[in-house]
């Protein structure tokens, strides 16, 4: 029977010595690394950017530049390593089978621990190549496979770039004039999570923040092509804070939208409604404000020394009721897998970081669909990362679907009345095989 070298090492000799400095550093153990990596992915020429199904608009000019920003986190725990890589693509959403893509490129992470994530920037080119209704789409399929190339790389550079790290995890309340819910203004989360993993000598690696929220200041309509207000947000973090920073979307379908709004220009005063400012200046005083608000629940955080990783995943079956959603998946060049009883497989992910514990949505889900699964979450800190390993539209309880004038277009492009109630049930089941992450 093999037996590991070290049950029998004389911990006085020079050469443990050496070697319990190599493990014993600041951090108080070499079990957990972290890493992070970034590519700039803005087309050139400028390509014409995508708020939803149906036409393009046209792009002339550019305001920031898109993105694939990857964070490798890496634990060894009696033998065993588990590697997690999360990463966010500048996409109004990155469908399955373009992850799939960029996972048989990368080797060296389970392809079901690797979570790829859409910021749901509405100023960025059509990755779904949505069918025209002509015979043709809206995508640009060259650039598209030049994207999941350069996400690949980007993750096996962040896993290259591994090292001996620490966390700092906390949630709280986001102030200020971020965002809102178009359809009911209050009725929105305004919670923020902050990831962040740190070196031996406490400088910061990497930062995600998850929040829930439209990152549409300036939308499909004013020809700019952009990453929205994600790009102030990442610029922002990095600068004040020192190392990568990455942006994971929540649970902000129905519509909870960037408040851009001019409450001085009331539109219609019998529905509340005011008139927005899509403008450049706008992105960056809420790109701002969010990552300042993050850094700032982020301060108080402890440290987390030697956290554990652990990462569970299912393939979940969803029916398509809605025909204009089952006509993308039949007609798109980009050749969605389905099955024969017109629905879709996809994947969903319950990982625990540290104190912390996150679940994977594949679409845009309601508030109250993310208020419901986080209170049911077991985690010390709990993360939705919305329009992740999967991006098919909106998700939402039974008793909302088609339930309000306000709902019609949101249940037209869901992919079924009974989504919610499916991924609630599977998701709460995926973290029960969990462990229950230790409190800090």
């Amino acid at each position: 029977m093999f037996r590991p070298t070290f049950r029998f090492l004389n911990l006085a000799s020079p050469v443990a010595a050496v070697l319990l400095a190599a493990c014993f550093t600041k951090s108080g153990n070499c079990d957990f690394k972290a890493g992070f990596a970034k590519t700039i992915i803005t087309p050139d020429p400028l390509l014409p950017v995508s708020g939803g199904m149906g036409p393009t608009a046209p792009a002339n000019e550019k305001r920031g530049e898109l993105t694939v920003r990857a964070m490798v986190l890496e634990s060894k725990r009696s033998g065993n390593v588990t590697r997690v890589a999360i990463m966010q693509v500048d996409a109004l959403g990155f469908p399955s089978v373009l992850s799939d893509r960029v996972r048989k490129q990368v080797t060296d992470i389970p392809a079901e621990n690797i979570l790829i994530g859409a910021t749901h920037t509405h100023s960025a080119p059509d990755f779904y190549a949505f069918p025209d209704g002509k015979g043709g789409h809206t995508g640009n399929l060259a650039y598209i496979d030049s994207v999941c190339t350069k996400a690949a790389a980007t993750i096996n550079d962040a896993i290259r770039k591994l090292q001996p790290a620490k966390l700092r995890i906390a949630t709280g309340k986001a102030n200020g004039k971020i965002a809102y819910n178009y359809y009911a203004p209050a009725l929105y989360d305004p919670r923020v999570s902050v990831i962040q993993a740190i070196s031996d000598d406490d400088q910061p690696i990497a930062t995600l923040v998850n929040y829930a929220v439209h990152p549409e200041v300036l939308g499909a309509g004013v020809g700019i092509l952009s990453p929205d207000l994600i790009g102030p947000l990442c610029d922002r973090i990095e600068s004040k804070a020192g190392g990568g920073a990455m942006f994971m979307n929540g649970a902000q379908g129905g519509m909870v939208t960037a408040d851009n709004r001019n409450l001085d220009d009331l539109r219609d005063p019998a529905r509340a409604v005011w008139n927005d400012d899509r403008v450049w200046s706008e992105c960056v005083r809420i790109g701002h404000l969010l990552a300042d608000e993050s850094l700032r629940i982020l301060s108080n955080a402890n440290t987390q020394a030697d956290p554990s990783l652990v990462c569970r995943s299912k393939m979940v079956r969803f029916p398509v009721e809605s025909d204009e959603v089952w006509a993308v998946v039949r007609y798109s060049p980009l050749k969605y897998p389905h099955n024969a009883d017109r629905t879709i497989s996809t994947r969903i992910n319950a990982i625990n970081i540290g104190n912390s514990q996150i679940l994977t949505i594949p679409g845009e889900a309601l508030p109250n669909v993310g208020f419901y699964l986080k209170r049911k979450m077991q985690g010390q800190n709990n993360m939705l990362f919305g329009l992740t390993n999967d991006a098919f539209g909106y998700i939402m309880t039974k008793v909302d679907f088609n339930s309000f004038e306000r709902y019609e277009y949101i249940s037209r492009v869901s992919l079924g009345e009974n989504t919610g109630e499916i991924l609630i049930q599977e998701s709460l089941d995926l973290v029960d095989e969990l462990p229950r992450p230790k409190t800090n």
